[in-house]
């Protein structure tokens, strides 16, 4: 078998060598195929994804979606007046701020999630879509086998959420929050009524766009609408990155 394999390896080197023509269009297509873009993956979000924010959001999108403030209700204002957020406009210090994601080390919430600036990675199975973020190694479950959400829902940090496909377009369901959490790192609250919808579409093989919408009858008096871009990072892994580590950093007790 060596010996055959040997023979025909020298007989298609010979072919090669002797008919030029054959030699250069070989080459023009293997040319042609790097110019060409990767096609888009139906149904398939998988690899780890990083931020990727266009010059009209860098100024603010770590901080909060929008450059416009939400539309809040009286309720939510006065509760937002009270927060004091080591971002944004109304900046205070460390030893300052309420944050509960950088004072207590709180979950940050669906989608407050995404405004920490660490990748994630996307795994796919036949029944859920299971997103492991970097920032305190956060899981989460969405479940995209046809199920309802629990009738009997106990409030958590990133809420329970049901997905299906609509064409290439994975759309998020996300209800039975708590309230401990803030929307951004400006300091936007949210009841337990919170109620996330985003849209997770390829737009080609290397990059990715969530739109998100919050809804929240007694927090906010309309819609908040934001898109989010990510990129693929083929070479990329999510890491180890626990918030207790940093807490002595910024001078709080554990």
């Amino acid at each position: 078998m060596r010996n055959y394999l040997a023979i025909s390896f020298l007989a298609v080197a010979a072919t090669m060598a002797f008919s030029p023509g054959l030699s250069a269009e070989t080459a023009r297509q293997a040319e042609a195929s790097k110019t060409q873009p990767a096609a888009v993956p139906e149904h398939d979000l998988q690899g780890v994804w990083n931020m990727h924010a266009p010059a009209s959001q860098r100024h603010f999108i770590l901080s909060t979606y929008t450059q416009d403030e939400p539309a809040m209700t009286p309720w939510a204002k006065a509760k937002f007046e009270a927060t004091k957020p080591s971002n944004g406009p109304r900046t205070h210090t460390l030893q300052q701020t309420n944050d509960p994601v950088l004072k207590y080390c709180y979950p940050p919430g669906t989608p407050r999630i995404y405004l920490q600036p660490f990748p994630m990675q996307i795994v796919q199975t036949p029944k859920e879509v299971i997103i492991l973020y970097e920032y305190d190694h956060t899981v989460r479950h969405i479940y995209t086998d046809g199920r309802p959400h629990p009738p009997d829902l106990t409030p958590t940090y990133m809420g329970d959420s049901i997905g299906h496909w609509e064409d290439n377009t994975l759309v998020v369901d996300t209800i039975g929050f708590n309230d401990k959490t803030w929307l951004d790192r400006d300091g936007h609250v949210h009841s337990e009524q919170l109620h996330v919808i985003e849209r997770f579409r390829r737009v080609d093989f290397d990059n990715m766009q969530i739109d998100i919408t919050m809804e929240d009858p007694k927090a906010l008096e309309k819609p908040w609408n934001t898109t989010l871009y990510y990129q693929l990072k083929p070479d990329w892994h999510i890491m180890e990155q626990v918030c207790t580590d940093n807490l002595d950093f910024l001078g709080f007790e554990k």
